[in-house]
């Protein structure tokens, strides 16, 4: 629901009163006038917190703007290819610099790319004219800051009433000044729940092949960590939509098609009864989403987390084994674990997914998401309740490794395989989930998960043995031995040492 014309006059006043450099600017040029554009625009109708702001100044020339900002904060000119101020305010600095531009009109000179475009600013173009050369509709509105009231040449507020996504003129123009654009409109139409205009639609469709094109020099038009960057946004924002909309549109068979083998890829029905791998991975997304997983996750999934559940099966297909074609007993997928990780690994290099910083939501570890796909079936293997504790510690509760990202796959995983009895993931889940509390609670008694009693060089010299593979199975016998709390000393550890060597 959009907020009221009240609603937004007040936020408006309280975006003045916030950045004081805006009442020092109205009062330096009493002609100036200052619009907010973009997405802030869109974020704020949508009652959405937005920290985004861009803001658009006509009637001051450039040299004069650039004066006046560098006396209230720090200021730094973004090209001419963007012909943009980055502004940090003295006084209330915000996280994120602030775009501040004059208007300005585009015409590009290639086949797509989003950095090619001849620009011209001109502070006294008409804000509407500025407004027109911008992507989609709900992103080609402006905020007068000076007069409080809304400009929406292109009817951006009804199409986000309507929720419809559609471009700003005609889309094949649109699409082929930027192809990154294609991607983008599945962003917004999966982060807003927007249904994509017919027309516009159509042309996205069929302009998905645009993202692979080239250069003479060899180099993508549209850059990979681009493509990477807005999969990612996506699927974090919501990953079934996301899924959808990329297969219903193109985009994974242009960029990710390994994923379309899932579909009609059968599953063994005694433990898979929801369907085949593509509907079983949709089904697995959609725990993200739902309550039951809030609950048990209070914390927000990040994009490591989702992304795993988009490729946790995707070797399935490279590796299905069926009774008539391999004498099977069942249909079985023989290390789909293994052959995933290092595909999906693959897919993380080629499409550059570890292009947001680490501290973001949506940084990838290509490392911790090949690990997550390696290791989904760590509860399959074997008993669960029979699993070692170190063995439980060296998967969810080693720093070394993303063990609470494993945990929410692995309950996604099982919540989306329907078995044709009631035992299945769900339950290896719960047992798994009983022992990790059982060892944090141990390792709480002692104010920090407790050290290992004794090291590889210790056990060497103690049992008198050289370096080799048995030198690790004895610390993890004695690992068992501590965490399950049979012993706590490194004299313990020494004679539980001397009894089983």
């Amino acid at each position: 629901m959009l907020i009221s014309t009240d609603h937004l006059w007040k936020t408006l006043s309280d975006i003045r009163e916030h950045l004081h450099f805006l009442s020092d600017f109205f009062t330096t040029f009493p002609e100036g006038e200052v619009f907010l554009v973009g997405g802030a625009v869109r974020d704020l109708l949508l009652n959405r917190e937005t920290k985004d702001y861009d803001f658009l100044i006509r009637s001051v020339p450039a040299n004069q703007l650039e004066t006046f900002l560098r006396k209230r904060g720090k200021v730094s000119w973004v090209g001419k290819n963007f012909g943009v101020f980055k502004f940090i305010p003295h006084q209330n600095p915000l996280d994120e610099a602030i775009d501040i531009a004059l208007p300005r009109t585009e015409s590009s000179f290639s086949q797509g790319g989003y950095r090619d475009f001849s620009i011209v600013s001109d502070p006294e173009l008409p804000v509407e004219q500025d407004l027109k050369r911008r992507d989609f509709t709900i992103n080609a509105m402006a905020a007068d800051l000076k007069t409080l009231s809304l400009i929406d040449p292109f009817q951006g507020v009804q199409d986000l009433k309507s929720g419809q996504l559609r471009t700003v003129g005609d889309p094949a123009l649109r699409f082929s000044e930027d192809s990154s654009r294609l991607l983008r409109g599945l962003r917004f139409a999966s982060q807003f729940d927007l249904n994509v205009e017919e027309d516009t639609w159509t042309v996205l469709k069929s302009s998905m092949s645009a993202l692979n094109r080239k250069r003479n020099d060899g180099v993508y038009i549209v850059p990979r960590e681009t493509i990477a960057r807005e999969l990612i946004k996506a699927m974090v924002s919501h990953p079934v939509r996301a899924y959808d909309l990329w297969d219903e549109s193109g985009a994974f068979s242009a960029l990710i098609p390994e994923l379309l083998q899932m579909k009609a890829c059968p599953q063994p029905q005694n433990y898979h009864s929801e369907g085949d791998v593509w509907v079983h991975t949709r089904l697995a997304l959609s725990q993200l989403l739902t309550q039951e997983f809030q609950k048990e996750f209070p914390e927000s999934y990040d994009a490591e987390v989702v992304l795993s559940v988009l490729f946790h099966d995707i070797a399935k297909p490279l590796t299905i084994q069926t009774p008539e074609k391999d004498g099977v007993d069942r249909i079985r997928f023989h290390n789909h674990d293994t052959v995933g990780a290092e595909l999906t690994r693959k897919i993380a290099n080629r499409l550059k997914l570890s292009s947001y910083p680490k501290e973001s939501r949506y940084h990838i570890d290509e490392d911790h998401l090949a690990w997550l796909v390696a290791k989904h079936l760590v509860l399959v293997h074997g008993e669960i309740d029979k699993m070692r504790a170190a063995t439980i510690e060296k998967h969810f509760l080693s720093p070394n490794h993303p063990g609470r990202k494993l945990l929410q796959l692995i309950y996604c995983d099982g919540k989306a395989s329907v078995p044709e009895s009631l035992e299945g993931h769900v339950l290896h889940y719960s047992i798994v989930k009983e022992r990790i509390e059982k060892i944090t609670a141990l390792s709480m008694e002692r104010a920090k998960m407790p050290k290992p009693l004794l090291n590889g060089r210790e056990i060497m010299k103690a049992a008198n043995m050289a370096s080799g593979p048995e030198i690790g199975r004895y610390l993890d016998l004695i690992r068992e031995e501590q965490l399950s709390g049979r012993i706590s000393t490194r004299t313990e550890a020494l004679q539980f040492l001397k009894k089983i060597t």
